[in-house]
């Protein structure tokens, strides 16, 4: 029987993810939509947590994971392989290509942040230089909330209480366009040119640097900002030139949310570690990908053995079942296209609201937004912290049947708010539409709201 009742705080037996607010019942998910318990649609767009990409009740993903299930559902990955996991491995590594040979499969886009540093450590250990263990990251940036992902991680609200318990490492400068002075242009600054990580290899010492890691597109930290075309270009040229890894976390932009399998293959860059994660399993599983070389591998091959990372859940066959079965129907249904053009038209729609006094910039690529709200635009001043202007917008959307995901603290002082789209690849022509206007309606009715409790 299913619980009944207000799903809230203190009430029930669930613990949930915020503490002071009712939770809808979900009982149906069909393509872009949602269903809840009380009647009641919503528009997902944002696949979740940039998750469901090919949208809600994919039965080829499902039937894929019952079938694994049914001939087995585990084995110690350390103990045995699988045909789930070898032909995932052959999927993923033909997609990405490039001598990115190698993948290594868990849960969670933490526990491959957690995989890929402990890998840039032990390979420089391999390699008889133990004191290559620091790595460079940005900031703003997120990459997890396990405790050396947090410790790279450019947030300050996320680290604060846990002060003490995290590792002091290095961090740059996001290029983070929209708000630095430079504007991305040239003359461009050391932060959006790529200089300030060489500065930072040089501050630290390249003999005590391992890797720098970085999303090709800023995840929810900056805003999907976009770099320069030339940012890692620069960026893999001076890796190369301090013997420095560079880890590309894709675990958001990736498998085509910008239009392109990899968001780094505008670039035409290769980094020496990639991540995947969020729709690697279409929402279906948590299931995660770290990629690399044998170039990498080997040296732990000829002397630990291993990569000195276990969990009990790596490899895991009924997750690497939906990851194959993902994988073939993207494929087969050119679903990276597909984001690519409807990416182009959401873009198109979201246009006339950069008119609007009160958003500052929309910015992305494929079926990725970000839209920064302002209190001014010209001045591009944030809106105060205290109005907690992205939660109020992304509760109002909610309440018009729009789900988007928000982010706050990104600019000077911790202020800051921003939106991020990123719907479904199977969204229609009608769907973008009605998204966009939910988006516009919620925005008047957020700042209504904002501005009579200012006055109050």
């Amino acid at each position: 029987m299913p619980v009944s009742g207000e799903c809230r705080y203190p009430k029930g037996n669930v613990l949930y993810r915020r503490l002071k607010r009712s939770y809808p019942r979900i009982v149906r998910g069909e393509g872009c939509w949602l269903f809840d318990s009380e009647g009641n649609k919503y528009l997902d767009g944002s696949c979740g947590a940039y998750v469901a990409n090919l949208g809600h009740g994919v039965g080829e993903v499902a039937d894929a994971m019952a079938a694994q299930a049914r001939r087995f559902g585990y084995v110690n990955g350390t103990a045995f392989t699988h045909d789930a996991v070898e032909e995932l491995a052959a999927e993923v590594c033909a997609i990405y290509g490039n001598g990115l040979n190698k993948a290594f499969f868990l849960c969670s886009g933490a526990d491959v942040v957690e995989a890929a540093l402990k890998l840039s450590r032990q390979y420089w250990a391999e390699n008889g230089k133990p004191a290559k263990r620091k790595i460079v990251s940005l900031t703003p940036s997120y990459h997890g909330n396990s405790m050396l992902a947090l410790s790279i991680s450019g947030r300050g609200s996320y680290r604060a209480l846990f002060d003490g318990w995290l590792l002091d490492m290095p961090t740059v400068p996001a290029p983070y366009t929209y708000r630095c002075p430079c504007r991305g242009k040239k003359p461009e600054c050391p932060a959006c040119s790529g200089k300030a990580l060489e500065s930072a290899i040089l501050r630290e010492g390249p003999d005590n640097v391992a890797a720098f890691i970085a999303e090709p597109i800023g995840g929810s930290s900056t805003g999907i900002s976009v770099p320069r075309p030339d940012y890692f270009r620069n960026i893999r040229e001076i890796c190369d030139r301090h013997k420095v890894l560079f880890i590309a976390d894709e675990i958001l932009a990736g498998l085509g949310r910008t239009g392109t399998w990899s968001a780094l293959e505008p670039y035409g860059v290769v980094p020496d570690i990639l991540l995947l994660g969020k729709g690697l399993g279409a929402g279906c599983v948590p299931l995660s990908a770290m990629l690399t070389s044998e170039r990498i591998v080997d040296p732990l091959a000829r002397g630990a053995g291993a990569l000195v990372h276990n969990q009990t859940f790596s490899h895991h066959p009924v997750s690497c079942a939906a990851g194959v079965a993902t994988l073939r129907l993207m494929k087969r249904e050119k679903m990276v296209e597909r984001a690519a053009e409807m990416g182009r038209k959401l873009f198109e729609r979201l246009q006339p609201l950069a008119a609007h006094p009160h958003v500052g910039d929309i910015r992305g690529r494929g079926l990725l937004a970000g839209i920064e709200f302002v209190a001014d635009q010209e001045t591009r001043a944030p809106f105060p912290r205290a109005l907690k202007f992205a939660e109020t917008f992304t509760e109002t959307a909610m309440g018009m049947g729009l789900v988007v995901w928000p982010n706050y603290g990104q600019a000077e002082g911790g202020a800051g708010d921003l939106a991020m789209l990123a719907p479904p690849f199977v969204i229609s022509d009608a769907e973008l539409d009605e998204l966009v206007r939910r988006f516009g309606n919620a925005l008047e009715a957020a700042l209504k709201q904002v501005q009579k409790g200012a006055g109050a």
